[in-house]
């Protein structure tokens, strides 16, 4: 098995996510597609793409979620996902090969696909659906943090972030150092009472989610509220299931 790095990493480079502003458009989730067809490491798969049963390996995802606050004005919460970079990744210590794998230098987790035998083991054990058999290549896939472009010196540095970031119009996505308390996504974490996803599973995901605000009609001049305190117990999804419970 692979073991994760014996010390922790002094930059933790990682997304957070505004679940405010995230709109659903699916732009990141299409620009993703287009730049790691043709970047690190290999092509991503489609086949009958425009078929009755189409297939391909997608590395970021927009679900979206129905939820009624208290209030009782229906919202929609859309719902990035894609891999978190975790800091305890179950997903690495599983692979039998070493080909996940979990970088010393800025805590990104990684997918060598000349040593991945397609197992899936990895995907068993990462419990946010991250992680993409590719079905043309028989490896498995997963969010890069588009590291053949954050660390292009060839690309001006306002185009050194992942394409995620780079396209979304509504500026949902945020990248940078969350090890870094200095660091714009840092204070961003701290004002909006940034939550991890799922933390009870003890894997310590570096991504992190805003929560959304309220939307009151005929409300004006007044910052928005959140739908409830922004505790960090339980996470994202726990938050949910209270909404839809009430």
């Amino acid at each position: 098995m692979t073991s994760l790095p014996r010390y922790p990493s002094e930059k933790k480079l990682g997304l957070v996510i505004d679940l405010d502003t995230c709109v659903g458009c699916q732009a990141c989730v299409v620009n993703c597609k287009e730049w790691n067809t043709g970047g690190y490491p290999a092509p991503l798969s489609d086949i009958d793409a425009y078929g009755a049963a189409p297939q391909g390996a997608w590395l970021n995802r927009v679900h979206a979620f129905e939820v009624e606050p208290k209030d009782g004005n229906p919202q929609i919460v859309h719902f990035p996902k894609s891999c978190l970079h975790c800091e305890d990744a179950a997903c690495v210590t599983v692979c039998p090969t070493g080909a996940s794998y979990k970088r010393q230098a800025d805590g990104i987790v990684l997918v060598d696909e000349d040593r991945c035998m397609g197992c899936g083991l990895c995907a068993w054990a990462c419990p946010y659906g991250a992680r993409e058999m590719d079905p043309g290549v028989g490896v498995m896939k997963k969010c890069t943090l588009c590291i053949d472009r954050i660390y292009n010196e060839a690309l001006s540095e306002e185009e050194r972030q992942p394409a995620c970031v780079r396209t979304c119009p509504t500026r949902a996505r945020h990248f940078g150092d969350l090890a870094d308390p200095d660091s714009d996504i840092s204070k961003l974490v701290a004002a909006r009472g940034g939550m991890d996803l799922m933390p009870e599973m003890g894997y310590r995901p570096t991504n992190k989610y805003l929560p959304p605000r309220a939307r009151r009609e005929g409300r004006t001049g007044e910052a928005p509220r959140a739908l409830e305190p922004a505790n960090p117990e339980g996470g994202f999804l726990a938050w949910l299931d209270r909404l839809l419970s009430d």
